[in-house]
């Protein structure tokens, strides 16, 4: 008995070592966009999103699969693949449809923690804490590696944890649950097709696929000695990745269940704001809901919002080989740092120009649901490139499911924009 249970924990604890990088991604794409696109979803059409959460989960693994393989056959971002194997001009491209949206985002997260700072201390204006979470954040970024913000904030995340216990404490069809869940419901207007390709841009998110690449990239260069790529160490990577793909769907799809049937029910359908996006913790925490709620988005905020500003930095580094990481010291890589400094002073800078906190999150995956397929297309032609990859490139299944995910996004970006010109 003694042998087994000790087995059983080495087994856990050598599980325990090969999460990394695909973790910290899952963790992170569940950022205060993700948790307002989900409740929208939920309170908007109750239980009819359901669908996508099952969906999604096998195509992005997959994109984020490929960027991890790329990262480590060749221990470079994916902006340096393609500064490398591909025209100039496709860089920019990617650069122009990329910044705008992470831009957004950073501001959107902000907003929203500042939000959620004002819902738990009211006599506090909410700018006070956006300005004092951006600060905390610059000197966290530039002061402490990443690694060590990470293993302190992901423990934050385990308040999203709280929305996988609210659907068993209420009444609950568990049959017409189990029917949103595995047949697709689809209506053919501007408000679900919009809320379809916001839940696609913040699961298949783009500033996910260059963090994942670069982050495997950066672990390999880190290996105290040369280890040669082989199948074992793929396979450890398709955990990790696995492993975080899930937690992030497994997240999103009990938030849409949480707030389908406590929202929705109560005629919630639009969440204008953090009160109303916090009720739905409602059935398990009374009035702590709005405590717990907040420091979900602030824990996933300050998770998020670093990944978001690296992953413009590391761009910007990679395009014009600046010295660069999140775990080089300021005087190092100054240039890799002001990007960062920068794009959290206009993210903060925009917060002041009237937009709404939480629609704001919902526009940005919307963004980001229109700006991906550029992005999937590219890394499904590197990721199948064998002067880049060599043997490592895409597998027969790899190959079905980018390119599901391709027709997938381009179909929905495309009906969102018909929508919005016929204006019905």
């Amino acid at each position: 008995m003694a042998e087994n249970k000790e087995k059983k924990q080495s087994k856990v604890k050598r599980f325990l070592r090969i999460l990394g990088p695909g973790l910290i991604t899952g963790a992170s794409d569940d950022d205060p966009s993700g948790i307002a696109t989900y409740s929208q979803a939920g309170a908007q059409f109750g239980l009819g999103t359901l669908w996508t959460a099952l969906i999604t989960f096998p195509l992005m693994a997959a994109i984020q699969e490929m960027c991890a393989r790329i990262g480590v056959v060749t221990s470079k971002g994916l902006t340096s693949n393609i500064r490398n194997n591909y025209p100039r001009s496709i860089l920019y491209v990617m650069i122009l449809f990329t910044f705008p949206a992470v831009i957004l985002n950073i501001s959107a997260d902000i907003a929203a923690m500042g939000a959620v700072g004002n819902l738990i201390f009211p006599s506090i204006p909410s700018y006070f804490f956006t300005i004092g979470f951006t600060a905390i954040l610059m000197a966290l970024i530039i002061y402490l590696p990443y690694k060590k913000i990470a293993a302190i904030l992901k423990w934050l995340c385990a308040f999203l944890l709280l929305y996988l216990i609210v659907p068993f404490l209420v009444k609950q069809d568990w049959g017409e649950i189990a029917k949103h869940t595995f047949i697709p419901t689809i209506k053919f207007d501007k408000d679900f097709i919009s809320i379809l390709v916001a839940i696609l841009g913040t699961t298949i998110s783009p500033y996910l696929f260059f963090w994942q690449a670069t982050m495997e990239a950066e672990d390999m260069k880190h290996k105290k000695k040369m280890l040669i790529v082989d199948k074992t160490m793929i396979q450890k990577m398709d955990m990790d990745v696995d492993f975080g793909m899930f937690f992030s769907n497994l997240v999103m799809f009990f938030i849409i269940l949480t707030t389908g049937t406590v929202l929705f029910k109560e005629g919630i359908t639009e969440i204008t704001t953090v009160e109303q996006a916090a009720k739905a913790l409602e059935p398990l925490a009374g009035k702590l809901s709005y405590l717990l709620f907040a420091l979900g988005v602030i824990g996933t905020g300050l998770l998020a919002i670093p990944v978001l500003t690296g992953c413009l930095s590391y761009m910007l580094s990679e395009t014009f080989i600046w010295n660069g990481g999140l775990d080089k010291k300021y005087y190092e890589a100054k240039p890799f740092y002001w990007v960062i400094i920068i794009s959290l002073l206009i993210g903060l800078a925009i917060n002041y120009i009237g937009i709404n906190p939480v629609q704001a999150l919902i526009y940005t995956a919307i963004l980001y649901g229109i700006t991906s397929p550029v992005l999937i297309a590219v890394i499904l032609h590197i990721s199948n490139n064998k002067k880049v990859m060599g043997k490592f490139t895409n597998g027969k299944w790899s190959n079905i499911l980018g390119v599901i995910a391709l027709l997938f996004m381009t179909v929905s970006a495309v009906l969102l924009i018909y929508f919005q010109v016929k204006g019905d």
